[in-house]
C-alpha cells in the first residue's frame, strides 16, 4: 500500500508540474529546425561577401603565375628592360658593376630573373656645388647630374658663366641659385663641394679682399675664401653633409722641394701680390680641419694643379688659356721671365674624377691632384704651336711677382688610396680646348671678352 501511495503522490506532482509549465514557465521548448534548400558549406559562401573576396585572391594569385615566367625570362642584357635600366641608372661606376657582378656569381643573387637587390642599388645624392657655373664647377656639374644626382649650383658669376650650364635648364634633378658663399644659406643636401673662389690671376688679384674672404675671416682682407668657407662648413656641420675643399698648389708657394707631396708644408710669400690666394687657401685648409677635429664634420681636401679644357675664361691669365687665345687670333705667345720655370698640365675631367674619387672615399687627404708630366713654359708654347700655328711667334716679357720656378705634384698618395691618375697627355687634351677657344673667339662678342 505504500508503494502504490508514493507513485500516486509522484504521479499527481508531475501532473501539476506540466500543467504549471503551460501556463507561468519562463522557458519555452525549441522550435523545431526548417529543413535547408541549400547544403550547409555554400550557404556558408554566400553569407557576409566571402565569395567575392574568395575570387579576387584566385585573380591575384592567376596574375602572378601568368606574368612570373615573363619576368624570369628578362635579363640584364637586355638594353630595353626595366631590369638593364635600373642597373644604368642605380650604378654610377665601375667598382659597383663589378660589385653587383661578384654578387650575382657568389650565389646571393636572384637567379636567372637578374634583378638587381634594392639594397645594391646606389641611392640618388643631393649634392651642392658652389661655384658650379665655373670652369670646373660646371664639369663636375655633368658628370654629377650624368651619375642620377640631384645637383643644386650656387654661383654669383663673377667668373661663372651661365653657358656653363645652360644645357641643363629644364632638368627637374638641376637647380640654380645665384648667391655670393660670403653669406650664409640654408639647404638639405648630402654632399658639399667648396669651389667657389676666383682662381685665375687676372680675377684674383683684381679684387683680392673678395678672393681671400670667399675662403677665410671676416677680416677686411679675409673675404671668400674664409667666409665663404666658413658659411659652407657651418652647413655641412648643422645638416651632416660631406664637405670637399677645393685647395690648391699655390699652398705650396714657390717650393723648396721638388716634386711637392701633400706632407711639405710651402715657402709662401704672406705679403706678396699672389697672397690673397694663397694663404687664403692654406686658412681654408686649416678651417676644414678645425671643423674635421672640432666638430665632427666629414671633410675632404684636394689641392689642385694647373688644369685646363673647354670653358676656360678667355684672356683670364692662366698661361694655357693665354697661349690658346694668343695662337688663334694671330698674337705672339707672351712668355713671362726666361721660359724655363716648369709646370704640370691636367685635363679637366681627370680632375673631375679625382675630386670625386676623393669625395666618395674614406681618407680625409689632402691630396693632390695633378698631372706629374712636367713642362718649361717654352715647351708648352711649342706644343700650342703645333696644335694650332706653326708660324705663331714668342715674345718675352718681365716675369710677375712670385711666380713659382717649378711646379710638379706626388701623386703616390692619390694612386695608393683613391687609385687615381691621370690619363689624358697634353697633345690629347689641348686640341679639345683649342675647338672650344676657336668656337668662341670667333664670336664677336666672346673675342672681345664680354658676357
Amino acid at each position: 500500500m505504500k508503494h502504490l501511495h508514493k507513485q500516486l503522490s509522484v504521479n499527481h506532482r508531475r501532473d501539476e508540474e506540466t500543467a504549471a509549465g503551460t501556463t507561468t514557465s519562463p522557458y519555452s521548448p525549441k522550435t523545431l529546425k526548417q529543413p535547408r534548400s541549400l547544403p550547409r558549406s555554400i550557404n556558408y559562401l554566400f553569407k557576409e561577401q566571402r565569395l567575392l573576396f574568395i575570387l579576387v585572391g584566385i585573380l591575384i594569385g592567376s596574375t602572378f603565375f601568368i606574368l612570373q615566367p615573363t619576368l624570369s625570362r628578362i635579363g640584364p642584357s637586355d638594353p630595353n628592360s626595366a631590369v638593364a635600366r635600373s642597373f644604368q641608372g642605380g650604378l654610377g661606376t665601375t667598382h659597383d658593376q663589378v660589385s653587383v657582378a661578384s654578387f650575382f656569381k657568389s650565389g646571393h643573387g636572384l637567379g636567372k630573373v637578374g634583378r638587381v637587390p634594392v639594397a645594391l642599388r646606389q641611392r640618388r645624392l643631393r649634392i651642392v656645388v658652389t661655384g658650379g657655373a665655373g670652369f670646373v664647377g660646371s664639369h663636375l656639374v655633368d658628370k654629377l647630374i650624368d651619375r642620377g644626382n640631384d645637383v643644386i649650383v650656387i654661383d654669383n658669376f663673377f667668373t661663372g658663366r651661365k653657358e656653363n650650364v645652360v644645357h641643363h635648364f629644364g632638368n627637374p634633378r638641376f637647380e640654380l641659385i645665384r648667391h655670393d658663399v660670403v653669406e650664409p644659406i640654408l639647404l638639405e643636401v648630402d654632399q658639399i663641394y667648396h669651389l667657389a673662389c676666383p682662381a685665375s690671376p687676372v680675377h684674383y688679384k683684381y679684387n683680392p679682399v673678395k678672393t681671400i674672404i670667399s675662403f677665410s675671416m671676416p677680416l677686411c682682407l679675409l673675404h671668400t675664401n674664409v667666409m665663404g668657407t666658413l658659411n659652407m662648413l657651418g652647413l655641412a656641420k648643422r645638416i651632416g653633409a660631406r664637405f670637399l675643399l677645393t685647395s690648391t698648389s699655390e699652398v705650396y708657394g714657390d717650393p723648396l722641394e721638388h716634386p711637392q707631396k701633400e706632407t711639405y708644408w710651402g715657402n709662401v710669400n704672406p705679403i706678396g701680390e699672389r697672397s690673397c690666394y694663397d694663404e687664403g687657401k692654406r686658412t681654408a685648409e686649416t678651417l676644414a680641419m678645425d671643423y674635421h677635429r672640432g666638430a665632427d664634420v666629414e671633410v675632404r681636401i684636394a689641392r689642385i694643379f694647373n688644369t685646363y679644357g673647354p670653358r676656360m675664361c678667355l684672356d683670364d691669365g692662366r698661361v694655357v688659356s693665354n697661349f690658346v687665345a694668343q695662337a688663334i687670333r694671330k698674337e705672339p705667345l707672351t712668355v713671362y721671365g726666361d721660359g724655363k720655370q716648369t709646370r704640370s698640365f691636367q685635363y679637366v675631367s681627370d680632375l673631375v674624377d679625382g675630386l670625386v674619387a676623393l669625395m666618395e672615399g674614406e681618407h680625409v687627404g689632402p691630396f693632390n691632384l695633378g698631372n706629374p708630366g712636367e713642362f718649361t713654359m717654352l715647351e708648352l708654347a711649342e706644343v700650342v704651336k703645333e696644335t694650332i700655328d706653326s708660324s705663331a711667334t714668342i715674345e718675352f716679357k718681365p716675369n710677375t711677382a712670385d711666380d713659382p720656378h717649378k711646379r710638379k705634384p706626388d701623386i703616390s698618395k692619390a694612386k695608393e688610396l683613391l687609385n687615381w691618375e691621370p690619363k689624358i697627355p697634353l697633345r690629347e687634351g689641348l686640341p679639345l680646348m683649342v675647338r672650344d677657344f676657336r668656337n668662341r673667339i670667333l664670336n664677336e662678342d666672346e673675342g672681345k671678352g664680354l658676357k
